[in-house]
């Protein structure tokens, strides 16, 4: 079968729109044909080398589609059923999974290689040259052969063109402020970066009864669908927050902190940690270079005051018990997924998509692989 998919082929590069052979399913492997796919920082960090995959990469980790077919075993998906995909695929035997950690499932391990399970490729090029699928699902192609341990079937009337975030940026970002945060009523919460996931974070936040919820960034655009979407205050600059926090805790300090900007740096989460109250917590979900120390802070403070710095991964959840509940939160309305949209684009135009992102033009993007879906 033929596809055609955004490639990534090097650092700096652009994505190139390709036409790949693209390999039937095998045992417990899935093909999807997918219907959207959001365009998320994760795979901007591929292009400008933050973090850096094995190339060439077809591009694309938050998707959503129709499974077309099944390979041997799969008994947990049937032709004809909607699909969100989840960027960690999830074993459930491994020492995480049985522990209860699925989001660390050791199959996450080669996401960045692209490679499914078995160790193979579905993905080649006119060379021949196997191309591996970001995160083993490889969204920005209209169609993919994938683990059914990346699928999480729906009912057939959620609208997949905007439930898709839901496979990443909602539950990163709302898990962030419920699981990691363990954001409790009353708390007082500052989001750092309010893009696709800090705003997510900030519904999360709002949602587990915060009485304040303090969305930093400096674009306006953000800031204003934060306030839409559950904040109670904003502002432009670290600063600012700080003074604006210390107001509303006399002097206390927030009860939690969530870094959810484009590029962690020791800028932002040193702020984050002196915002924070004693015995508060910094959870730091954005991502950086990963050869990079971004994190410098007073250790005597972490001492004395008993800080606490936690890493938040798929917002440290478990995407086959989350991403269905979340589709419940968002079919009744409690979470806002639509209004996040600012803006869709077909797959001939994802370049352009990553500069609006870049830009600050968008809250969200979409690209829409089949419309009629």
């Amino acid at each position: 079968m033929k596809t055609r998919a955004a490639v990534l082929r090097g650092v700096g590069q652009p994505f190139e729109i390709e036409e790949l052979t693209l390999d039937p399913p095998k045992e417990g492997e899935v093909l999807i044909k997918y219907v959207a796919a959001g365009l998320c920082h994760s795979d901007e960090h591929l292009r400008h080398g933050d973090i850096v995959p094995r190339f060439p990469i077809v591009g694309g980790h938050e998707g959503a589609g129709i499974i077309e077919e099944v390979g041997p075993g799969v008994t947990r998906l049937k032709p004809g059923d909607h699909v969100i995909c989840s960027f960690l695929p999830v074993c459930g035997h491994c020492r995480f999974c049985s522990s209860g950690m699925t989001n660390l499932c050791d199959l996450g391990a080669t996401i960045l290689d692209g490679v499914l399970p078995d160790g193979t490729y579905r993905f080649h090029d006119s060379k021949g040259e196997d191309l591996g699928g970001m995160c083993m699902i490889g969204t920005f192609a209209e169609r993919a052969t994938i683990s059914e341990n990346s699928a999480i079937k729906v009912a057939d009337d959620v609208p997949l063109d905007k439930a898709v975030l839901i496979g990443c940026g909602v539950p990163t970002g709302f898990g962030s402020a419920t699981n990691a945060a363990d954001t409790q009523v009353g708390d007082t919460i500052a989001i750092y970066g309010v893009g696709g996931i800090g705003v997510n974070a900030v519904q999360g936040a709002a949602l587990a009864g915060a009485a304040n919820v303090v969305a930093i960034d400096p674009l306006a655009n953000k800031r204003e669908m934060a306030e839409r979407v559950g904040a109670t205050h904003s502002a432009a600059t670290a600063e600012e927050a700080h003074e604006l926090i210390q107001q509303l805790t006399n002097g206390v300090g927030a009860d939690k902190a969530i870094v959810t900007v484009g590029i962690v740096d020791t800028e932002v989460t040193t702020n984050a940690f002196n915002a924070i109250r004693k015995g508060g917590t910094v959870v730091v979900t954005g991502l950086a270079d990963p050869a990079k120390n971004t994190i410098e802070i007073p250790g005597a403070l972490l001492t004395l005051f008993e800080k606490r710095i936690q890493g938040s991964l798929f917002g440290s959840g478990d995407p086959f018990k989350d991403i269905p509940r979340l589709v419940n939160m968002y079919q009744s309305g409690q979470l806002k997924i639509d209004e996040l949209i600012t803006n869709t684009y077909t797959l001939d135009q994802i370049n352009q998509g990553y500069d609006d992102l870049i830009n600050g033009v968008n809250v969200r993007g979409v690209i829409i692989h089949d419309p009629a879906a």
